[in-house]
């Protein structure tokens, strides 16, 4: 099921808060070549181009709707699709940043990916990643619970091993430390009003939900939502102005060479 740049976007502003936190961590001055790594719709990119004018500024995704979205958003920037677990930059076009917004839990054997990207940077050279953090959240142990409590069990079995956990920050700390000259470690908890339970859906069928979604047939999907929907209720009571608050963990990791 690839992504769908469309329904990601519906909460652009919200995504983008924690890329802005990011980008605004780098200690990196003056780079050359930046690469937005993982770079989605192009929201990312974007503040990338604002934050080095003077930079070359490329956008690498492995889901092509998201490509296609940047492209048209973002004209004359260099995007391509690729595995982002094997990208690495052109050898005559050395990069001095790789940034990577919500997209590494995707991507599991963080213990060698994230060494082997920052020993690609030059000295001062930084690798800026920012991820959720929500596996435990109630938004998520509810689509868990959905997954299991319905005749879509067996379908939905494969869908835990799509996210990877996410370590403790200390963890991060230790993998990167040898490897860097400078390791800044972090956790924020963002807290999103949403139009009740129905925005909570929303968001996150533009992310985590697509690892259900896709797995089952039209029918199965709207009656994996309805207990989706009921897992929710519990946990997120709404207001007399039909809003929830959606808390959101997000780790986040800055290692410059």
């Amino acid at each position: 099921m690839d992504w769908s740049a469309k329904q990601y976007l519906m909460f652009e502003d919200e995504r983008t808060r924690p890329a802005r936190d990011l980008l605004a961590a780098i200690p990196t001055q003056g780079p050359r070549r930046v690469v937005d790594l993982g770079c989605g719709p192009g929201n990312t990119t974007e503040l990338l181009l604002r934050a080095y004018p003077k930079a070359e500024v490329i956008g690498i995704d492995s889901s092509p709707d998201m490509i296609t979205h940047a492209r048209t958003r973002l004209g004359g920037i260099g995007f391509a699709v690729a595995d982002l677990t094997t990208w690495r930059p052109d050898p005559a076009a050395p990069v001095d940043i790789i940034y990577s917004n919500a997209v590494f839990q995707w991507i599991a054997s963080h213990e060698t990916i994230l060494p082997r990207l920052v020993h690609l940077l030059p000295a001062g050279g930084s690798l800026a990643i920012q991820m959720p953090d929500n596996l435990e959240e109630p938004s998520h142990v509810a689509m868990r619970m959905a997954a299991q409590a319905g005749p879509w069990s067996h379908k939905l079995a494969s869908a835990e091993g799509s996210h990877t956990p996410i370590a403790p920050a200390a963890a991060y700390y230790r993998m990167l430390k040898p490897h860097a000259a400078r390791v800044d470690v972090w956790r924020t908890v963002y807290h999103h009003p949403l139009d009740g339970i129905e925005g909570i859906v929303a968001w996150f069928t533009g992310s985590r939900l697509r690892s259900y979604l896709g797995l089952l047939d039209p029918a199965e999907r709207e009656a994996y939502l309805a207990a989706y929907r009921a897992a929710l209720a519990p946990h997120y009571p709404v207001d007399a102005e039909g809003r929830v608050l959606l808390a959101f963990p997000r780790l986040f990791v800055v290692a410059t060479r």
